[in-house]
């Protein structure tokens, strides 16, 4: 794990967390559930970027919400148990990445001069120092984390020059002339910021940034080779979770130590079960005789049949697994009972509440 200790971080730096995004991509589980708050190796995901936020030595943190507010704000509070002083902001309407910044950034007094912006559905490696320590040595008026990907034609592309400078943003093209991407975390000059127009929704990567360059003004590309991860969908967020737990992706707030698997408390499995590569059992989960689950999340109160084989797929909250099921690759929302015999496979994605019978059905695609 990358730590920063808090090297050369300041009182006049803050950081603004966008959370308002409705998750989409991952439903059903962000059906009831922003997904920042998803359970993510045992907390919600945002207690692990306010642990890696916390561990860099900055202390005042601001929440950009709008999706289910209230969720936030119960579950985090003032922010002390993180060694924060936090405050959630919700958005009076969706205000885009570079409105939503504005918005939340006014909540922040006039000593915050640097401000640290994350996408609250990231998880990364980066070092938190470094970035800082880079935008203040150009003498950026802002500075991006940029990561590099094996496949740069799925994302816009950033180019820098030789000095780091930010060059052009670039839309997504089938001859990408850099494979490095924009990865969601920003430190701004305060002004930066306040100049932001208010009111109004304002894309931060087709507005903000692009009008910058236009003005001449300095962004700085900041590449590291951390780990990176976008935990939009639920293959990434799966991955993300086991990633977690094993300890390959950085945290100060797993609630138990690294290994093949965590068990929250309750969770309880048969002699002849066994939970491998990073899989999560939430609190008293009950995994049968002969099951197999690998590399997956099982929420709390979920109920696992004997013989069953789960793999690199999500059961939701209070949902039962019949005898004999296979679930590959899919999602199993809240309180869904699935029958004995099922073959779960290909993506399918059933949703809260549903009864699937017995009978060896297989289910591909979403129900």
């Amino acid at each position: 794990m990358t730590t920063t200790g808090g090297t050369g971080v300041g009182a006049n730096t803050a950081a603004v967390v966008l959370v308002g995004g409705q998750g989409s991509r991952l439903r059903p589980l962000t059906a009831s559930t922003p997904k920042p708050m998803l359970p993510t190796a045992g907390v919600p995901f945002i207690g692990h970027l306010l642990s890696r936020i916390a561990e860099a030595g900055i202390r005042r943190v601001v929440l950009g919400t709008s999706y289910r507010a209230e969720v936030f704000a119960d579950y985090l509070g003032d922010g002390s148990g993180f060694g924060l002083e936090l405050e959630c902001v919700p958005e009076p309407e969706p205000l885009g990445t570079g409105g939503g910044i504005r918005h939340a950034a006014a909540a922040l007094d006039a000593s915050h001069d640097e401000v640290m912006v994350f996408n609250g559905d990231i998880l990364s490696g980066v070092d938190l120092g470094a970035v800082l320590a880079e935008h203040r040595g150009s003498g950026a008026d802002a500075t991006l984390h940029l990561v590099r990907v094996a496949d740069p034609t799925a994302f816009g592309c950033v180019p820098t020059d030789p000095t780091g400078r930010v060059e052009a943003f670039l839309e997504k093209t089938l001859n990408p002339p850099t494979d490095q991407v924009n990865a969601g975390c920003y430190v701004f000059r305060r002004e930066v910021i306040d100049a932001i127009p208010g009111g109004r929704p304002v894309s931060v990567e087709r507005e903000t940034f692009p009008g910058l360059l236009h003005d001449g003004r300095r962004l700085q590309g900041h590449v590291e080779a951390s780990y990176w991860l976008d935990l939009g969908t639920p293959q990434a967020f799966v991955r993300g979770c086991a990633d977690l737990v094993q300890g390959i992706a950085p945290t100060s707030a797993l609630p138990g130590p690294v290994g093949k698997a965590l068990m929250l408390e309750g969770a309880k499995t048969a002699a002849t079960a066994t939970c491998s590569d990073g899989t999560t059992l939430g609190r008293d989960v009950v995994v049968g005789d002969g099951s197999h689950v690998i590399g997956s999340v099982v929420m709390d109160g979920a109920r696992i049949g004997d013989n069953v084989t789960i793999t690199r797929s999500v059961i939701g909250p209070g949902a039962v697994i019949g005898d004999d099921t296979v679930v590959h690759d899919a999602v199993v929302g809240d309180d869904v009972t699935v029958g004995s015999g099922c073959e779960l496979r290909e993506g399918v994605r059933l949703w809260p509440g549903l009864s699937i019978p017995d009978g060896g059905l297989r289910f591909s695609g979403s129900a």
